[in-house]
């Protein structure tokens, strides 16, 4: 049972390695026009569909996809950020992926709660797939299937597609 989730842990391991290294990139290559930040930059940051006028966040009461990937991407680093807490402790049990997986469904639902389109429908789908996961027997085990990480790859082309490179 140890080795599996030694084997989990180093995949997430693997994977937040990965999103920090595509946040970090995106910092280097976005050094042109520099918008700000979402009104508040945190998950009240929402998005409207994919076809909406990219500056009509405050017109409509609703962020822009960017904004929503932006609110995702932080979400998200912040996931990593807890889940390199984790894997360094050496002892990572399944409550503490339940709590990140938990934690980042929220997240994500609250990012996704306002939005509309393609984009917000990713999102949901995704926070459910993040739920399953976090209620599963092994959350670390769960979260390694291909609907996760399909649906986190759509997520993560529309971001850049919108200019925010990620990797959910």
């Amino acid at each position: 049972m140890k080795s599996s989730r030694l084997a989990s842990a180093l995949l997430i391991v693997a994977v937040t390695t990965a999103l920090a290294a595509c946040g970090d990139g995106d910092k280097a290559t976005t050094a042109g026009p520099t918008t700000p930040a979402p009104t508040s930059a945190a998950p009240s940051a929402v998005a409207t569909s994919a076809a909406a006028t990219p500056t009509s966040s405050s017109a409509a009461g609703a962020a822009t996809d960017k904004q929503l990937c932006e609110a995702v991407k932080k979400a998200s680093d912040e996931m990593r950020t807890e889940m390199v807490k984790v894997a360094t402790t050496g002892d990572a049990s399944a409550a503490d992926f339940k709590k990140i997986l938990t934690g980042l469904e929220q997240k994500v639902t609250t990012v996704a709660s306002t939005g509309e389109g393609k984009l917000a429908d990713a999102l949901r789908t995704f926070a459910a797939e993040a739920a399953k996961a976090a209620a599963a027997a092994d959350p670390a085990t769960a979260a390694d299937n291909p609907a996760f990480e399909k649906v986190g790859k759509e997520i993560s082309a529309a971001c850049k597609a919108n200019g925010v490179s990620m990797v959910l």
